[in-house]
């Protein structure tokens, strides 16, 4: 295969994601290693004031914010399945999107990016009408705002055919199955949990754009950006491992410039 190796790469991560008094993970920590922060929006994590402090976190440490929308589940962190139409996705896409809006304009910067959360990530990912609504949100908001999708998924592709920017995201801490989607969260093992395996699945995503699913068969990829989960025991210091091997192998670690389209 042709070598894909990555000169730079970006690192992202679910953010803001606590709500009222009940706390999820170590942002301020979390934001001092990634490159982009998807700030959840209210609907599954998130609340005016947990947005807000996210927002000023990440200009802080200079990390592209993005917004983390998803299904209308607080009680399930949006994790669950939900019946929703192409018009439904579009409106609550855009809701959320402008929600965000509101706090990172006030606080003088602007949105980079566009990442749908948990049940609704993996919908979009197989469903070519929701992703299409999706990416038409998104476009429809600012066109110059970037997709995140998973690798090789409808999403990617709804956002291609949109006209907008798009990164296609692999996950370090995934399990993948043949077909290229991620094994389902309730799957026993789909989270790896050895840092050093899930260093080197993303060691190999990065450098030969390729994947070993759990049946043993490699997929093959295109990674632009890296997902670490901020909700684990060890999420910061497996963060700081992962960037640490990427720069040892002279990868570099940036949001996606503004100007970049991958396909």
């Amino acid at each position: 295969m042709k070598n894909a190796f990555a000169k730079t790469i970006d690192i992202n991560s679910d953010l803001g994601e606590s709500f009222g008094a009940w706390r999820m993970g170590d942002d301020a920590a979390l934001l001092a290693i990634v490159s982009s922060a998807n700030i959840a929006c209210g609907f599954h994590g998130g609340d005016p004031d947990i947005m807000r402090g996210t927002v000023a976190m990440a200009i802080q440490h200079d990390v592209a914010i993005g917004a983390h929308v998803s299904l209308p589940d607080l009680q399930g962190f949006g994790r669950r399945e939900m019946a929703v139409t192409p018009n439904e996705a579009y409106a609550l896409t855009l809701y959320q999107i402008g929600a965000l809006h509101g706090f990172v304009q006030a606080a003088g910067t602007r949105l980079r990016h566009v990442k749908p959360h948990g049940a609704l990530y993996n919908m979009a990912a197989r469903d070519a009408a929701l992703a299409a609504a999706i990416a038409r949100a998104v476009h429809d908001f600012d066109p110059s705002l970037r997709l995140f999708g998973l690798a090789n998924s409808a999403l990617v592709d709804a956002g291609v055919a949109a006209g907008i920017p798009v990164a296609a995201e692999a996950f370090a801490d995934r399990r993948y199955r043949s077909d290229g989607s991620l094994q389902p969260r309730r799957e026993p093992d789909a989270v790896i949990q050895e840092s050093d395996e899930a260093i080197a699945q993303a060691m190999a995503m990065a450098r030969e754009g390729q994947v070993r699913a759990v049946d043993g068969s490699v997929i093959t990829l295109r990674a632009d950006t890296l997902c670490v989960h901020g909700d684990g025991a060890h999420a910061v210091a497996f963060a700081r491992q992962l960037r640490v091997a990427l720069e040892a192998a002279d990868i570099g670690i940036a949001a996606p410039h503004a100007t970049e389209t991958h396909a």
